[in-house]
């Protein structure tokens, strides 16, 4: 022990530093090996994807997702429908860069979009393989595109949000989809536990939205500290909460809308919705959040000279 004080003390004087200073670099130096994940939503505009001013910023994106451990893609990765050769044209790419460390989740822009019709979502299942939905090798439609896996001390539960679509089964108490999803929680008890889906369960227009409700209260009830979702394309930031939208800072989920990969982006509703902590439209960019063993730092990341620049951060204990 003698001979490690007198390694540190030597390291403080040749850097000039205070031993304040070296005491506030042991956590980040720790903290860098904890896994990240970067996420985001609503991605790739339809082939030929050319950037503008105000759409289209999904190669943008794609560049802040170097170094993570895990790309979590929230939904709506490839527009119009998720065709295998508009995939193949802008997502690929783009996002498609990381690819091997990419763990999907489906969007309501994949099965069908304007113009167009793409029964079953078979470009995104067939685009990711069985990244997409791991629990059927080979599945390109219908399929189920629901499936779990851990990082680091985490567990991460990716869901279907698509309820009516061929193969989900839908997202009522008794559905597929719930019961599994309470089983994987209750074989799973990590300290903490992330999931993702597509449409929001807290609105940005306020209110909550019923056809995912029991996602919702089965991750509740399962534990889930952290809810990623999609569908809106803005940033937003809820508090912990239940399921009836109450404030619940000993076991309520924490939900943040990333709409922000690339595609475009929409208003904010002009009353802010109850629960909300910070929200935000105008920025294109990814969540990444540092998945610590007990607990969590989120950091909100926008692109290289965003014409608005925004930035959000922040840590929560897991419960």
């Amino acid at each position: 022990m003698r001979r490690i004080l007198i390694v540190l003390s030597a390291l403080v004087v040749c850097a000039g530093a205070s031993t304040v200073g070296l005491v506030a670099s042991v956590p980040r130096a720790a903290a860098a090996t904890d896994p990240v994940v970067a996420a985001a939503g609503d991605i790739a505009c339809a082939p030929p994807g050319t950037r503008t001013a105000s759409k289209c910023h999904q190669a943008a994106t794609a560049d802040l997702l170097a170094g993570a451990d895990a790309v979590l893609p929230i939904g709506d990765e490839q527009y119009n429908c998720g065709q295998l050769d508009a995939f193949n044209q802008v997502y690929n790419p783009s996002w498609g860069r990381f690819n091997n460390v990419s763990h999907p989740a489906v969007g309501d822009n994949e099965y069908a979009g304007n113009g167009c019709s793409t029964p079953g979502a078979a470009g995104y299942y067939t685009y990711f393989g069985d990244r997409a939905s791991p629990r059927e090798p080979g599945c390109t439609i219908p399929c189920q595109g629901y499936y779990s896996y851990d990082v680091g001390a985490w567990h991460v539960v990716a869901l279907n949000s698509e309820c009516t679509q061929p193969g989900v089964g839908g997202c009522s108490a008794t559905s597929p989809q719930t019961q599994w999803l309470k089983a994987d929680l209750a074989a799973h008890p990590n300290t903490c536990t992330l999931a993702y889906f597509h449409r929001p369960y807290f609105s940005d227009k306020g209110g909550t939205v019923a056809k995912v409700k029991q996602l919702f209260t089965a991750l509740y009830n399962g534990g889930a500290d952290v809810l990623l979702v999609g569908h809106q394309h803005i940033y937003e930031r809820f508090r912990l909460q239940n399921p009836s939208g109450q404030e619940a800072s000993a076991n309520g989920i924490r939900q943040f809308i990333v709409g922000t990969g690339g595609r475009s982006q929409s208003a904010l509703a002009a009353t802010p919705p109850t629960g909300q902590e910070e929200r935000n439209s105008g920025t294109f960019g990814v969540l990444k959040l540092t998945l610590h063993p007990t607990s969590y730092d989120w950091q909100f990341d926008d692109e290289a000279n965003a014409s608005k620049p925004f930035s959000d951060s922040g840590t929560q204990a897991c419960h």
